[in-house]
C-alpha cells in the first residue's frame, strides 16, 4: 500500500466534506440533537397533571383533600368550578386530564364516622397519563383515609373507625386504557406528515439533480404554476394515505371514529399545508437527495419525540414542553385524538386548528418565496 496515494485520497475526501457545509452541519447537529431530545423527552414519569376541582362541600375537610392533591406533585389544580358539567367540557377540550368532584355533605359523612364518596374523572385517551392519574388518586385516597382513621381513633379511643375517603375513579374515552386506541390516531398524523414531506422534498431535489428543473424553467410555465403543479399531486397522495390508514385503523385494529369523518378529513387539509411547506422548504436547502433525507430526519425526529406521539408531554421539562408548541404535529395529534377518541367537534378544536393554520401558512409562504428565488 502506497502511503502517499492513500494520503492523497484522504485529503481529497476531507476537501469534499468541507465543501458540503449542509452535510457537515448535520454531522455536528444530529448527535447533539438526539442526545438532548432523548435525554429530556424520553420519559414516562408523569407528574403535574392538569386538574379541575369541583368542591361542592366547601368545608375544611374538602379543602384539606384538595391541598393533598396539590402537594402530591402529580396534580396541578389549574381551575376550580362549582358546576360538575364543566368537568366534561374541560376534558373534551383537552384543557385538563383529571377532574376531582367532591360532593356536598363530604365532611358530614366523615364526621359521622362513615365513608365519603369522591369522584375522579380521568381522560383515558393517553394511557400513560391515565394510569399515573388512576394510581395516584387511589393512593391519595388511601393515605387520606388512613390519616382520618388515626384522628378518629385518637378522638374516640374505641377500635378502628370506618371513616374513609371512598374514591370512585371513572376513565373516559378509553376505559380499558388500550394503547392501540392511543397509538393509531398518532400514527395517522405521523404517517401523513412523513410521506408528504419526504415525497415533496425528494421530488423537487430529484428534478434539480437530473437537470429537468432547468428544462421546465425555459418553458412558458410560470413559477407559481410550476410550484402549484408540483404540489397538487401530493395533496391527493396525502388524502389517499389518510383514508388508507384510517380504514386500516377502524377495520383491522378496531379503533372506531367517535366523531365526524368529514370534519377529520377537512382539518387534515389544514395539516397538509404544513407538510407540503416543510417538504418544499427542505427542497430549497438540500442539493442532493441524501441531504434531503438527512434534513427530513431532522424534522421527523423532534416531531416523534416532542409532539406527544409516544411520550406524554406532561412528563417533559418545561423548556422541552414549550418547544413542542412550535411543532405542527402537536396540534394535529390533538385534533386526531379529539375526533377519533373523544368524538368532539370544531367547537372544542378551533384553537388547535387556528394555530395549525397560522403555522402552516407561514411555513408554506416562506417555502414558496425561497423556491421562487431559486427559480429566478
Amino acid at each position: 500500500m502506497n502511503r502517499q496515494r492513500l494520503a492523497s485520497v484522504v485529503r481529497k475526501e476531507i476537501l469534499q466534506i468541507r465543501r458540503d457545509p449542509a452535510s457537515l452541519g448535520i454531522v455536528i447537529v444530529m448527535p447533539l440533537l438526539m442526545l438532548f431530545l432523548f435525554g429530556y423527552a424520553v420519559t414516562t414519569d408523569v407528574d403535574h397533571i392538569n386538574t379541575v376541582v369541583v368542591d361542592m362541600d366547601r368545608t375544611p375537610d374538602s379543602r384539606r383533600l384538595i391541598a393533598d392533591f396539590q402537594h402530591s406533585g402529580y396534580f396541578d389544580v389549574v381551575t376550580a368550578t362549582s358546576n360538575s358539567n364543566e368537568v366534561d367540557r374541560l376534558l373534551d377540550g383537552g384543557t385538563v386530564k383529571v377532574g376531582i368532584i367532591i360532593p356536598a355533605g363530604y365532611m358530614t359523612e366523615l364526621r359521622r364516622g362513615q365513608s365519603a364518596q369522591v369522584q375522579a374523572v380521568i381522560d383515558g385517551s393517553d394511557p400513560t397519563v391515565a394510569r399515573t392519574a388512576l394510581n395516584s388518586v387511589r393512593l391519595l385516597a388511601q393515605r387520606e383515609s388512613l390519616q382520618l382513621k388515626v384522628e378518629a381513633a385518637r378522638a374516640k379511643g374505641d377500635g378502628i373507625p370506618l371513616v374513609a375517603v371512598d374514591m370512585r375513579p371513572r376513565v373516559r374515552y378509553n376505559p380499558d386504557l388500550d394503547s392501540v386506541r392511543f397509538n393509531i390516531p398518532g400514527l395517522i398524523g405521523l404517517i401523513m406528515q412523513n410521506i408528504t414531506v419526504m415525497l415533496t422534498a425528494f421530488a423537487m431535489v430529484r428534478e434539480r439533480e437530473r437537470g429537468t428543473m432547468e428544462q421546465l424553467m425555459v418553458t412558458p410555465v410560470r413559477p407559481g404554476e410550476l410550484i402549484l403543479g408540483k404540489l397538487i399531486p401530493y395533496v391527493f397522495i396525502g388524502f389517499f394515505d389518510i383514508i388508507l390508514v384510517l380504514a386500516a385503523g377502524v377495520f383491522w385494529f378496531k379503533v372506531p371514529v367517535a366523531g365526524s369523518v368529514t370534519l377529520l378529513l377537512a382539518l387534515s387539509a389544514v395539516f397538509l399545508l404544513t407538510a407540503l411547506g416543510l417538504g418544499l422548504f427542505i427542497s430549497t436547502i438540500a442539493r442532493t437527495q441524501l441531504q434531503a433525507m438527512q434534513m427530513t430526519v431532522l424534522v421527523i425526529l423532534p416531531s416523534v419525540l416532542l409532539s406527544g406521539f409516544v411520550f406524554p408531554r406532561e412528563a417533559m421539562p418545561l423548556p422541552i414542553n414549550w418547544l413542542g408548541y412550535v411543532i405542527p404535529l402537536t396540534y394535529f395529534l390533538t385534533i386526531l385524538r379529539g375526533i377519533i377518541l373523544k368524538g368532539v367537534g370544531a367547537a372544542y378544536l378551533w384553537p388547535q386548528v387556528l394555530t395549525l393554520a397560522c403555522i402552516g401558512t407561514a411555513i408554506l409562504a416562506i417555502a414558496i418565496i425561497r423556491f421562487q428565488k431559486k427559480l429566478d
